[in-house]
C-alpha cells in the first residue's frame, strides 16, 4: 500500500488477526474496516480491490484498516467456511472500537468479503450498535447467503462482466430491498484495469 502503512495484529477468537491501517492526512472522520476476498483462493488483505477501497476510505478522511482472516498471512487458525471469519470481522470492529469509541464504523468488503461485511452488519444492527454506513463490492451473492436486507442506505458497487460472481444474482439479491446497484459496465470481477474508476465511483458514493 504506502510507506507508512502500520502493521500490527490484535486478538481474535482463534488468536492473533493481522492489520493494517493506512491514515488520513487530518483528523479521521472514522474507521474504514475492509474485508478481503475468499481466503482459498488468494485473498488476502494486500488483494488489489482491498487496498483501493482502503485508498479511497483515506481519500475520505477514513482510517483504513484492513486485515486478514483466519490462517492468512500472519493471523491464527484455519478456514472456518465464513463463519468464524464473520467472527473474526467482529473482534476487528471490537478492537477498533475500544480503541477509538468516538469514531463511527464504516464496514467494507469485497467478494466473500462482501459476505462477510453484510453479516457483520447485521449483527452490529441486531446487538444496538449499527455500523455508520456499508459499502459491496462483487458481494458473493451467488455462493453464500447474504442477509435478507441491509441498510437502505448501502453502496453496492459490480462489474457488468463479473465472470465469478454474475450481476443477475447480485440484482436478484437487492431486488426485494429496493437497493441500487451501481454497475460498471463491461467490467470483470477484479476490476483488471479498472481501480481508478472503481475508487472514483467509491468516492462519490460516500460523498466526497
Amino acid at each position: 500500500m504506502k510507506p507508512d502503512t502500520q502493521r500490527s495484529s490484535i486478538a481474535g477468537p482463534a488468536g492473533a488477526v493481522e492489520c493494517a491501517t493506512d491514515l488520513p492526512a487530518d483528523a479521521p472522520r472514522g474507521t474504514a474496516v475492509i474485508c478481503h476476498p475468499h481466503p482459498q483462493f488468494g485473498g488476502t488483505l494486500d488483494n488489489k480491490v482491498v487496498q483501493t477501497l482502503a485508498r479511497a476510505a483515506v481519500q475520505l478522511g477514513y482510517r483504513a484498516v484492513r486485515f486478514n482472516f483466519r490462517g492468512v498471512g500472519a493471523s491464527a487458525g484455519t478456514w472456518d467456511e465464513g463463519r468464524g471469519e464473520i467472527d473474526d470481522a467482529l473482534a476487528v470492529v471490537a478492537a477498533e472500537r475500544a480503541a477509538r469509541p468516538d469514531l463511527p464504523i464504516l464496514l467494507a468488503g469485497f467478494s466473500f468479503g462482501g459476505y462477510v461485511a453484510a453479516h457483520v452488519a447485521d449483527r452490529l444492527q441486531a446487538a444496538g450498535t449499527p455500523a455508520q454506513r456499508l459499502l459491496l463490492v462483487g458481494p458473493a451473492t451467488s455462493r453464500f447467503t447474504l442477509p435478507a436486507a441491509v441498510a437502505p442506505d448501502t453502496v453496492i458497487i459490480h462489474g457488468e462482466a463479473d465472470d465469478v460472481v454474475p450481476l443477475q444474482a447480485t440484482l436478484d439479491w437487492a431486488r426485494p430491498q429496493v437497493l441500487p446497484v451501481i454497475v460498471l459496465p463491461g467490467v470483470g470481477h477484479f476490476f483488471h484495469g479498472q481501480l481508478t474508476l472503481l475508487k472514483q465511483q467509491v468516492v462519490q458514493a460516500l460523498g466526497g
